[in-house]
């Protein structure tokens, strides 16, 4: 059963969001809170595995949320709730470990799916958006010099944290490189670890940085297929 908290401060879109998942038979939604600090308090007390996050909520507003959130459980996966899809606190809520977005008048199933995913540790945002993410978070950020590897990995995680940087699923890598999804979920887990990621955005954000993707969001590690470590 994924468990779920949803935050924001209209109450009828708390309820809805409410029905629409526990209506799914896989999901509990185990708490509501109607700002931020209550959804931080709530967050600490019911230790749920997804929340769905408003940014704009009185008194500790979204984004402060999901920075207390994550730094007293960082394992938690914040999906982000917002009315438009290019606004601007998204990009910063990402930035601080939410896990991908949703526009409030999307299709309720894409809710359903994202919540699914986000439990999972998936990808929540498509190639298209992931390119424009990331490609916003490098400009912000001060270029350094000739990229390198990121230093600690292996062979493997440099491969798959690569694929990562394309935008491609589990199951995409697993194709890719032609193992099981399993292994792809374990040495990704294991390169976020050694640098201290968050999520796959930051992950992305990371291999584009360290030039294991090109500007053309190719891998620049040619993957090798079968069971190397």
């Amino acid at each position: 059963m994924i468990r779920v908290l949803v935050a924001d401060d209209q109450a009828l879109v708390r309820a809805g969001v409410r029905m629409l998942l526990q209506a799914t038979g896989d999901m509990e939604v185990v708490a509501e809170a109607e700002d931020g600090a209550e959804a931080v308090r709530l967050s600490e007390r019911h230790l749920p595995d997804v929340i769905l996050m408003d940014l704009r909520m009185p008194r500790v507003d979204g984004l402060e949320a999901i920075k207390r959130v994550l730094a007293a459980r960082p394992g938690t996966r914040v999906v982000v709730l917002t009315t438009f899809a290019e606004d601007g606190n998204v990009y910063a809520a990402l930035r601080a470990g939410a896990v991908g977005f949703l526009v409030k008048d999307d299709d309720p199933e894409r809710m359903v799916d994202a919540v699914r995913r986000a439990a999972a540790g998936e990808q929540l945002l498509a190639p298209s958006v992931l390119r424009r993410v990331v490609e916003r978070f490098l400009a912000a950020e001060e270029q350094a010099a000739a990229p390198s590897a990121p230093p600690g990995l292996t062979e493997r995680e440099l491969e798959v944290l690569a694929l990562v940087g394309t935008g491609l699923s589990n199951a995409e890598i697993a194709e890719e490189l032609h193992v099981g999804v399993t292994t792809v979920k374990t040495h990704i887990a294991a390169a976020m670890d050694k640098l201290g990621l968050r999520n796959r955005i930051q992950a992305a954000v990371v291999a584009h940085r360290t030039g294991l993707v090109d500007a053309a969001f190719r891998p620049v590690r040619q993957p090798r297929g079968g069971s190397a470590t």
